[in-house]
């Protein structure tokens, strides 16, 4: 149903495809450019072409390889959407000038004012959450995300790097609500509290935390929500030990971030492009987003029956619109290279 290609060689496939998918500009076909992998999506692919006889391309890859050819390929590019993950990777895109605006009234009436732009969607979200061990350390001193730089607790936290898109965008919103001045002294206060050099994914600071290498972490709520769903016994073992804080519940929110999508400049197959975009925008999209991937749908009024999701319970989110949030990153990273946030 669905053709997809890898990159371990951008340059190897250019070639081929440029010549290949122009062939079949008459057909009904749709290209997708994207940096999104998960298996659990390929279902949604072969779903919309079965709802629409829309056959889908796709190539993945790494969103700087994307971007690059994208750019390479100009006004001659087969790509018709690019999908990836993280508000940063959106506006990063966007800045570059790939995307063309999109018109479409049922995309305005499904997807909240502050989880679109004129260019780009979200169409999943996500939280980032403050995950602590519960034998050494106290809840109620991870409360905030500002509390992760309380000197108190030095030496107990673990992070992935700095200049890793999901930290960037947490970066941004803690400048936008306390300022550039404060904001990097929290990161200079988080940088004193490392338990080890920044390494590694999320997944991987969960299991650090429960083997007791630090006692708090910051985590993504999908990888949260894959490991309690986890038929592995050791990632159940990793979950027993580990406590969920939405932060911020007092104050201004749990940061949320999306995964995201926009039609490019030069779509060869518009029409197409954007009944995909109204596709994922639907009940049986949005649901499936939950369900296979543990995110929570980004349109309105869909209640998802994910029992991991469930069990984490209601929280207060961030209300800051992705479009501002995303056009802080740049400062985010040079805040966090004067902090030390490797």
């Amino acid at each position: 149903m669905n053709r997809r290609s890898s990159l371990p060689s951008l340059l190897a496939l250019s070639a081929a495809l440029v010549v290949a998918w122009p062939a079949q500009a008459q057909e009904q076909v749709l290209n997708i450019y994207s940096a999104r992998h998960y298996q659990t999506d390929e279902s949604l692919y072969a779903n919309f072409t079965k709802a629409t006889g829309i056959k889908i391309n796709r190539l993945d890859g790494k969103e700087d390889e994307l971007l690059e050819r994208i750019r390479n390929e100009g006004a001659n590019s087969p790509a018709d959407i690019l999908i990836t993950v993280d508000a940063a990777r959106l506006e990063m895109a966007d800045s570059r000038g790939v995307f063309q605006p999109i018109q479409s009234k049922l995309l305005e009436a499904r997807i909240p004012d502050t989880l679109r732009t004129p260019t780009w969607i979200a169409f999943s979200t996500r939280a980032r959450a403050i995950v602590y061990n519960k034998l050494s350390m106290k809840k109620e001193w991870v409360q905030t995300y500002e509390d992760l730089a309380n000197p108190r607790l030095k030496g107990q936290i673990c992070v992935r790097s700095g200049n890793h898109p999901y930290n960037l965008s947490l970066g941004a919103a803690v400048i936008h609500h306390l300022g550039e001045a404060k904001a990097e002294e929290w990161a200079r206060g988080l940088v004193a509290n490392f338990a080890r050099s920044p390494k590694g994914g999320d997944v991987d600071q969960l299991k650090a935390v429960a083997a007791g290498e630090c006692s708090v972490a910051i985590s993504n709520s999908y990888y949260i929500a894959r490991m309690m769903r986890s038929s592995n016994a050791d990632d159940q073992a990793v979950m027993r030990s580990l406590g969920v804080v939405w932060p911020n519940q007092q104050t201004w929110g749990t940061h949320i971030n999306v995964s995201g999508a926009g039609v490019l400049k030069h779509a060869p197959h518009k029409a197409a492009a954007v009944k995909f975009m109204e596709y994922l925008a639907g009940d049986e999209a949005q649901t499936y987003f939950a369900d296979g991937n543990n995110e929570w749908p980004a349109a309105k009024g869909v209640k998802p029956k994910n029992p991991a999701l469930d069990a984490l319970g209601p929280f207060k989110s961030d209300s800051l619109p992705i479009g501002e949030l995303s056009k802080g990153a740049v400062t985010a990273q040079k805040v966090f290279d004067r902090a030390g946030w490797k």
